[in-house]
């Protein structure tokens, strides 16, 4: 998939536009209840930061600090090995500029981003459907659970492409960004060492703090240390570095999330399925569907006032991402023509004993 000048230079089309959705339905009630991103609408309670978090520069010590935590958050080896970042869509290009110009590919579909950035590397990019497939490039991208069908690539997998990448001085990129709620056995982050592989691991999704832009990339020392040069001192601000901290090390908090997401995953699948529009796909942070009626049903929910994520190439695919409160819960059940409360949960219950 060559991608044209023009084209590099245009940010793709991504989930959490409300402009966009505004465009595309004028008409629409507001406020719009916005499930097109896979973010946590269930946010890491915030609280009150040191005045010295937004006067003073990041202490290195403080920075070391983070790296350590996420390091033992995500199940890296030691802290020589975690970049703390503001977000890893700003590491796409450097991470992807890893390796020589040459042949990447990105298995797929999945987001344009990864392709556009190896673009911008200098590599010739192309989309393929198997990992299989990936074992002839000299970079290799796989976002694992994928965005957004939530297909999971089994880690023995990874670690035979990775080993065959790093023989012939190639790169494995892995972009964690969902594994929060994803499988945990099968993150490479505890892998790392071993070289020729690289890890993103995105923070705002899980924690539902996207506006603060803080990623990692975890990989082994000396490509740790080329990557913590490139993004420079005081990569990551304060407040995200106090907040990082706390959150990460928060491990009541997230276990309690994932149960709570796990539910609110099941309930959106009872009023899909209630609807007619089954979502195998997906995570515990939004559900995928291919259904012949996507684009009616895109249409039907945008004129009520729901944005869902659908995509340009793929019209009878979409993700919707959780509703946070009650009322959007209402109004996303008489969207879809079924009665407001808790429609198609038992339903949901019975299958699941």
């Amino acid at each position: 998939m060559a991608l044209r000048t023009a084209e590099l230079a245009a940010v793709p089309d991504h989930g959490g536009s409300l402009e966009r959705a505004r465009a595309l339905f004028p008409e629409a009630p507001l406020p719009f209840i916005d499930l097109s991103t896979g973010i946590n609408p269930h946010a890491y309670p915030l609280f009150d930061l040191p005045a010295t978090a937004f006067s003073r520069l990041p202490e290195p010590a403080r920075i070391a600090e983070l790296a350590a935590v996420a390091a033992n958050a995500y199940g890296a080896e030691g802290a020589d090995r975690v970049v703390p970042a503001p977000g890893t869509q700003i590491l796409l290009p450097l991470v992807l500029g890893l390796v020589p110009p040459g042949h990447a590919r990105v298995l797929g579909p999945t987001y344009a981003e990864h392709s556009r950035c190896g673009a911008l590397a200098g590599h010739a990019v192309q989309m393929v459907g198997a990992v299989e497939d990936l074992f002839e490039a000299d970079l290799a991208v796989v976002v694992n659970p994928n965005n957004p069908d939530g297909h999971i690539v089994a880690r023995r997998d990874l670690h035979a492409l990775a080993e065959h990448l790093r023989a012939k001085g190639g790169l494995l990129v892995i972009d964690e960004a969902f594994m929060d709620v994803g499988p945990r056995a099968e993150s490479l982050c505890g892998d790392v060492g071993r070289g020729g592989v690289v890890v993103l691991r995105s923070f705002g999704k899980f924690f539902g703090l996207a506006g603060l832009r803080l990623g990692f990339a975890l990989a082994a020392p000396d490509i740790a240390r080329r990557l913590a040069a490139a993004l420079g001192p005081w990569a990551v601000s304060g407040p995200a570095i106090e907040i990082g901290i706390r959150a990460l090390s928060d491990r009541q908090w997230q276990d309690a999330m994932r149960e709570r997401l796990a539910d609110d995953r099941a309930r959106l699948d009872g009023l899909l399925t209630s609807a007619g529009f089954p979502a195998p796909g997906g995570t515990s942070l939004y559900a995928f569907l291919r259904h012949p009626e996507a684009p009616a049903l895109f249409a039907r929910l945008g004129a009520s006032g729901i944005f869902v994520r659908r995509f340009d190439d793929r019209a009878n695919e979409l993700r919707l991402g959780l509703p946070g409160d009650e009322s959007a819960w209402e109004r996303l059940s008489l969207a879809l023509g079924l009665p407001a409360g808790r429609p198609g949960l038992a339903e949901t219950e019975e299958k699941a004993r």
